[in-house]
């Protein structure tokens, strides 16, 4: 059994169980597709990769242990976030717990983890373990399996709930920026898997295959190029909604914007622009 995961599975649920009956007493309105994205699309590809094939196999197959933990750090975090744990928690806890939510949010760590220059750094120096001898500990060690378990689908929403539910007020230029990390994280989570796949050798070091296992079992050089073409395969796939989600936010945060400059009155516009040239008080004439 899986404990992590069981205590995870528990936490999630209670936290947003207790949300959708806080909507209830407040005569909120909660959309049921949001509820069955968490509970069944999020929290059950969870528990799927925890106690099915994936969990049971992790610490003797190279590409379970990836499908495993990639779709941890992506794929699920993705899931629960079309669920808006966060939209809840703001309607549902009253200002005094909806401002404890925005001053979480606003912890430099949750802050430093949603940006995408961080995300993608983070993705690749993860994923950059799986080539050295440290992926043979990382699957077999037992408190290595429950630190992964805890810290991997936490990294991942911290990294990706707040960029899926709090990108209205970014400006136009910061989403175009992030857009670029986005693209560079697409093409640099592609390089461990790209080596993994073509590496002519067993990268770990396990060149032997440990007890009796059964005879569907790939061999070691096999289930290395299997785990590399998931971890290339996931890594792209996941990290292309993002890119659609940020040409969605840059549009609304464009017609945001032009609305607000048409909102300007002549002398309004007139001052900004004196205040750009660096003319203060000076007429433009």
């Amino acid at each position: 059994m899986n404990w992590p995961a069981l205590v995870i599975l528990v936490a999630a649920v209670a936290l947003y169980s207790k949300g959708l009956m806080g909507a209830k007493r407040r005569d909120i309105h909660w959309p049921l597709w949001n509820s069955f994205a968490f509970f069944v699309l999020g929290l059950g590809s969870f528990a799927a990769l925890s106690f099915g094939f994936p969990g049971t196999y992790s610490h003797d197959l190279r590409w379970a242990f990836t499908l495993k933990v990639t779709s941890y750090l992506f794929v699920v975090p993705l899931l629960i976030g079309l669920g808006k744990p966060l939209t809840l928690a703001r309607q549902t806890l009253g200002p005094v717990g909806a401002a404890r939510v925005e001053a979480v949010l606003r912890h430099r760590l949750v802050r430093m983890l949603s940006n995408t220059l961080v995300a993608a750094l983070l993705g690749l120096a993860m994923f950059t373990l799986f080539l050295t001898p440290f992926f043979y500990v990382l699957r077999t060690n037992p408190a290595a399996d429950v630190i992964l378990t805890l810290l991997v689908p936490v990294m991942g929403l911290l990294m990706t709930v707040p960029i899926m539910e709090d990108g209205a007020g970014r400006t136009g230029s910061l989403i175009v920026v992030e857009f670029i990390f986005v693209f560079i994280e697409l093409l640099a989570d592609a390089v461990p898997g790209v080596l993994m796949r073509l590496s002519p050798g067993i990268l770990d070091g396990a060149t032997s295959v440990l007890g009796n296992q059964p005879a569907w079992f790939p061999s070691p050089l096999r289930d290395q190029q299997l785990a590399g073409d998931l971890m290339w395969f996931l890594a792209e796939t996941v990290d292309l909604p993002l890119i659609i989600l940020m040409f969605v936010r840059f549009s609304r945060s464009d017609k945001h914007e032009a609305k607000s400059f048409d909102d300007l009155s002549d002398e309004e516009i007139e001052a900004m622009n004196r205040a750009h040239l660096g003319q203060g008080g000076r007429s433009l004439d």
